[in-house]
């Protein structure tokens, strides 16, 4: 049985395509944000829950992209 956390947000990550634009693997997206490839896996594929903020600021800085670029509603 799936609880609250089996529940889609309504917010895609478009991590995917902006490492995809970029030419940029996970692995060294990794290593740019000091962020482990299993927990950037989890919001790429959009089973992440939340974010902190200075994670989210890295992921931007690193892809030189804005919090809109990144995060979509569905």
């Amino acid at each position: 049985m799936g609880g609250a956390d089996d529940e889609p947000t309504g917010i895609h990550c478009r991590l995917d395509e902006l490492l995809s634009a970029r030419s940029m693997t996970l692995t060294q997206l990794s290593e740019r944000v000091g962020v482990s490839v299993v927990n950037l896996s989890v919001l790429k594929n959009d089973r992440a829950r939340a974010i902190r903020f200075s994670t989210l600021r890295a992921i931007c800085r690193a892809l030189d992209c804005e919090v809109g670029d990144l995060l979509v509603l569905d």
